[in-house]
């Protein structure tokens, strides 16, 4: 992908700085975690554990390590004394350029409905950080918070994807980043918002349904910022990069992941959707090259 590496007002880059311990939404601990009263969505490898409980509680899964290892450039993760950036430079470009990409997309498509597009920002950490839906960790993988409309990415995720999950390369970050952001549309529409209704009012199954539906939506508005980037004068789109985003996709499935981790696959406790249905959502966005195809 040819993305630019100019700096960016919505990037903050806390890598170096580490963290511990959890923090609850005022400042209130918890030893299981910390209540959101909306949905949170993570890009997570291993899937969202979401507890109805009046409010939603985040729960630390175990699937992805915090480890260091290789971008997915190749550069290698560097460290440094406390408090100092670990970020790569190649890492940076992929963060920012991919961030300035969908600002431009999303900003020019609200507008085109007489809306306002709010910018996200976008926060790189290392291992955990403080964020305004609790204590984040690397473990959890990429997420978006509503509370504070901050996307979170520890960079050493992409190592993850790359080499245990066989989906390296630019492209395949910058999907995660765009799913991402997809969030931060759903929470700007109000669709986050609707599915913790939706959720509140149903059993852990029917749950997991509402989860699946918000996460192939934010799959296809993926799909529809490529289209863009695509489309757009000086595209940064490549060629094969679509297919490096697909295979993203698949690699982080529900079927997949549970296939590869205890043999088969349970499609009741599915939060993501299957690789073929993540696909399909990623292609039904790029095809329309319009959001009103990814229906919630």
């Amino acid at each position: 992908m040819r993305l630019g590496d100019g700096p960016s007002d919505n990037f903050e880059d806390r890598t170096g700085q580490g963290g511990s311990g959890f923090g609850g939404l005022g400042g209130g601990g918890n030893a299981l975690g910390c209540l959101l009263p909306l949905v949170m969505s993570r890009f997570g490898l291993g899937g969202v554990l979401v507890l109805v409980v009046g409010y939603f509680l985040l729960s630390s899964l175990g699937g992805l390590g915090g480890g260091g290892g290789m971008l997915p450039s190749g550069s290698p993760q560097r460290t440094a004394p406390s408090g100092q950036s670990t970020l790569t430079a190649d890492s940076r470009r992929i963060l920012v350029g991919t961030l300035e990409s969908t600002d431009a997309t999303w900003g020019k498509i609200f507008e085109a409905n007489g809306q306002k597009y709010v910018e996200p920002k976008l926060v790189a950490y290392t291992s955990g950080t403080q964020t305004a839906c609790g204590f984040g960790q690397a473990a959890a993988g990429p997420f978006y918070c509503p509370n504070d409309a901050k996307i979170y990415v520890d960079p050493s995720f992409f190592s993850e994807l790359s080499q245990r999950f066989g989906a390296p390369g630019d492209a395949a970050a910058a999907y995660v980043i765009a799913h991402e952001v997809g969030h931060h549309v759903q929470d700007l529409l109000g669709t986050l918002n609707d599915a913790n209704q939706l959720q509140a009012r149903g059993s852990k199954t029917e749950g997991n349904a509402v989860q699946v539906r918000v996460e192939l939506q934010a799959d296809c508005y993926a799909g529809v910022w490529a289209a863009s980037a695509r489309d757009a004068k000086g595209s940064i789109i490549e060629p094969g990069d679509v297919e490096e985003a697909m295979r993203a996709a698949e690699a982080v499935g529900d079927d997949t992941l549970q296939k590869q981790a205890q043999g088969y696959a349970v499609p009741d406790s599915f939060t993501h959707g299957s690789s073929a249905q993540r696909q399909a959502a990623f292609q039904q966005g790029f095809k329309a090259a319009n959001p009103a195809a990814c229906r919630f």
